[in-house]
């Protein structure tokens, strides 16, 4: 029997809806943890929404696979946890620029593709459980503060866990979004903003590429491109690298000036229109990813307005709804950093330094742990006896 093509339509809206508010608030936190305004924090919502949603019908049209692409919800996390670094949101910008070029870079030169690569897989997961640890922190945090608001969004999160696991955090947010009409409408705020991008003059500072730049570009690739090649590999598809790499590079760069801090390949949300649900024949499921292209394009007409009704909400709200979307992410990568035993320790500072968010010279937290993580495994890593094989001896 025929596969309604409108089945694999909803789940291209599927995609959208669930990779959209399952971290647009961890975007909103990262861009305002670097020193963005209402405004400009809009701005990059919605320039992330375009260029990705741009970047996947090119690719759809081009390859005919289903080639998901997102923001980068770890790097947004990274944003939120290192903070403002010297020269404030301009070398915010300056930053998310180089992580642009560094992409770009990735898809023409492999051996910067190879040298990610060599990141000992429990030091790059350390990195980033580190990096959540503080979002992750805020939901129970503020608790002192909104035992009833915040402690409704977890109790709803927990039993969407039981009952439909995909949907806990897009439930949670829309139990977030009827509070935070609520309180706009409280407050007497317009809860409809007209769209609006915000452009930055960029500003390169040393505190903004190693701070900032660096540890993004390592989560991104890390955390989002490795394991969404590894997904659309296991759905029966081979991902085409280095055009891939060329597309979300130039859409960073494209989008930086406004506010965007990085896409790049979808890594949880790529199963989704790459699954025999969407459609039987694989060779038909880009149709789906195509669909959550233009559903992002809708999307980004309303970011503006999603931005000022998180602005009138009551505070650590925004922060709950980060951290319990990245508790999952958390989880799985504080387990990953402890699964060799030999490298528990360097992944536990690591971990910690990551998450202390301490700044030397002006540089957060994360490129110091990642550099101090290597050294320390370095420095413990047993060396290989040399022994001589039977043929050799005597």
């Amino acid at each position: 029997m025929e596969h309604p093509r409108r089945h694999t339509i909803a789940m291209g809206l599927v995609t959208a809806l669930v990779g959209f508010t399952s971290s647009f608030a961890v975007v909103l936190a990262g861009l305002r943890g670097v020193g963005a305004t209402p405004e400009q924090a809009a701005s990059g919502l919605a320039i992330l929404c375009i260029t990705q949603a741009l970047g996947m019908l090119w690719l759809t049209w081009r390859y005919r696979a289903p080639l998901t692409l997102a923001w980068s919800t770890p790097g947004a996390a990274l944003l939120a946890s290192q903070g403002a670094v010297a020269g404030g949101w301009p070398a915010a910008v300056g930053a998310f620029l180089v992580v642009g070029v560094l992409i770009v870079a990735t898809g023409l030169v492999r051996p910067l593709g190879r040298l990610i690569g060599m990141i000992p897989p429990t030091i790059a997961q350390a990195m980033l459980a580190g990096i959540l640890f503080p979002l992750c922190l805020a939901p129970f945090a503020s608790l002192a503060d909104q035992p009833w608001l915040v402690g409704a969004l977890i109790l709803v999160w927990i039993l969407m866990q039981r009952l439909a696991a995909r949907w806990a955090t897009p439930v949670t947010f829309g139990v977030a979004l009827v509070i935070m009409i609520a309180a706009t409408a409280r407050s007497g705020g317009a809860a409809l903003t007209a769209p609006a991008l915000a452009l930055t003059a960029p500003a390169l500072t040393w505190a903004g590429v190693l701070g900032i730049a660096v540890p993004l570009y390592v989560v991104t690739m890390a955390s989002q491109n490795v394991p969404g090649v590894a997904v659309l590999k296991a759905a029966g598809y081979e991902t085409p690298w280095k055009e891939t790499m060329l597309v979300t590079g130039a859409g960073t760069l494209a989008s930086a000036g406004f506010g965007g801090h990085a896409i790049n390949l979808a890594a949880i949300t790529a199963a989704l229109p790459a699954s025999p649900e969407s459609h039987p024949e694989p060779q038909r499921r880009w149709v789906a990813t195509a669909t959550a292209g233009w559903a992002y394009l809708g999307i980004a007409v309303v970011a503006a307005t999603l931005t000022a009704l998180v602005d009138a909400a009551p505070a650590g709200l925004l922060e709950s709804v980060a951290g319990l979307a990245l508790l999952g992410t958390f989880a799985t990568s504080a387990s990953g950093a402890m699964t060799e035993a030999r490298d528990r320790v360097p992944a536990a500072i690591t971990l910690l330094l990551a998450a202390s968010g301490v700044a030397i010279v002006g540089i957060g937290s994360a490129f110091w742990a990642l550099l101090v993580g290597l050294a320390v495994r370095r420095i413990l890593q047993p060396r290989a006896a040399a022994v001589p094989a039977p043929a050799e001896r005597g």
